[in-house]
C-alpha cells in the first residue's frame, strides 16, 4: 500500500504543468487553436485554456474540463494524464 506523504513535494505542481502540456500537445495534433478548443468544451473566453496549459498562476484543468477535451479531441482521457509514480 502506498503513502500519498511518500510523494515527491512538488508532485501536484508537476502534473498540473504535465497534463496542460499533453493538453496543449493534442490540441496542436488536431489543429486547434486555444479560443476554438475553449468553444468546443463550452467556454467563451480563451481564459481556461491559455491559463491551464501553462499552468499560470496555478490555474489547472478539473476533471471535467479534461472529459470534455478528451471528448471533442476524440482521444482517451489516459491519454491527457500521466501515470503516478508506483
Amino acid at each position: 500500500m502506498n503513502d500519498v506523504e511518500s510523494l515527491p513535494e512538488n508532485f501536484t505542481e508537476t502534473l498540473h504543468k504535465t497534463i496542460g502540456l499533453n493538453v496543449k500537445r493534442e490540441r496542436e495534433k488536431k489543429g486547434l487553436s486555444q479560443l476554438q478548443l475553449s468553444q468546443m468544451i463550452g467556454h467563451k473566453s480563451v481564459t481556461i485554456i491559455s491559463r491551464a496549459e501553462i499552468f499560470y498562476k496555478g490555474q489547472h484543468f478539473n476533471i471535467e474540463h479534461l472529459v470534455k477535451i478528451a471528448f471533442v479531441l476524440n482521444i482517451n482521457i489516459e491519454v491527457l494524464i500521466p501515470k503516478t509514480p508506483a
